[in-house]
């Protein structure tokens, strides 16, 4: 049978959280996550990946967290040191979310991609809002009506899920500093996989003025500051 024909069983989710110095914003993160696995029937476990962080970041998992540090100063390797913690015996049965630190998921996030996910969709591609507090609200509009208008579909690492065995399939994230969102999916596409592109469950991220990641959503903040 076709891959993108099976409805599989999904019996359990894991979910990876890159983590660069971000003790400020690491309890809201996590406190939403637990009660997206509250909306969901199967165990839910949340990886940590502690990217050369020197503050207290490691001290804030609480109870069902699992940690893990790296010093590779890259989300896309410490996204992908994640999965690899889980394994790549994962197949079918296992599902795959990933979202950032400074970012809070709605808490159907878990639960509607689960629903997808034995529906026989193998891939998730979510939208982001933003919590205005760095910049002014004003900037909220003209936020709005860029994403709106915005010709190319939005993918974020902040809002993504897959079936763990299509992952393994691409070879996973590789290590980009920028862009290693957009490069997974891609490949997810050039596979064929069955993707869904969807708002109704959305990730609320930080409006930062400085980010992890060189030219990444926080870049693209500041230029939509700039040019308005």
């Amino acid at each position: 049978m076709p891959h993108s024909l099976i409805r599989p069983d999904i019996t359990r989710i894991v979910v990876v959280v890159p983590v660069r110095n971000e003790e400020d914003l690491l309890p809201h993160c996590l406190s939403a996550l637990d009660r997206a696995t509250t909306k969901v029937d199967v165990p839910v476990h949340v990886q940590l990946v502690l990217d050369a962080c020197t503050d207290s970041s490691a001290d804030i998992a609480g109870d069902g967290v699992s940690t893990f540090a790296v010093d590779e100063r890259n989300v896309g390797a410490a996204r992908a040191v994640g999965f690899s913690i889980a394994g790549r015996t994962c197949r079918a049965d296992t599902w795959f979310a990933t979202t950032d630190a400074d970012s809070e998921v709605d808490e159907d996030w878990l639960a509607s991609q689960l629903v997808r996910a034995r529906a026989g969709v193998e891939v998730v591609v979510g939208t982001v809002g933003v919590r205005w507090s760095e910049h002014s609200k004003d900037l909220a509009p003209v936020y709005e009506r860029s994403y709106r208008n915005h010709p190319d579909p939005h993918i974020h690492g902040a809002n993504l899920g897959f079936r763990a065995d299509i992952y393994w399939r691409t070879g996973g994230f590789r290590k980009l500093s920028n862009g290693e969102d957009v490069d997974l999916v891609d490949r997810f596409s050039a596979l064929g996989a069955r993707i869904e592109w969807t708002d109704t469950a959305d990730v609320t991220t930080s409006d930062r003025r400085i980010g992890r990641a060189p030219d990444g959503f926080a870049a693209h903040i500041r230029g939509l500051e700039l040019s308005a």
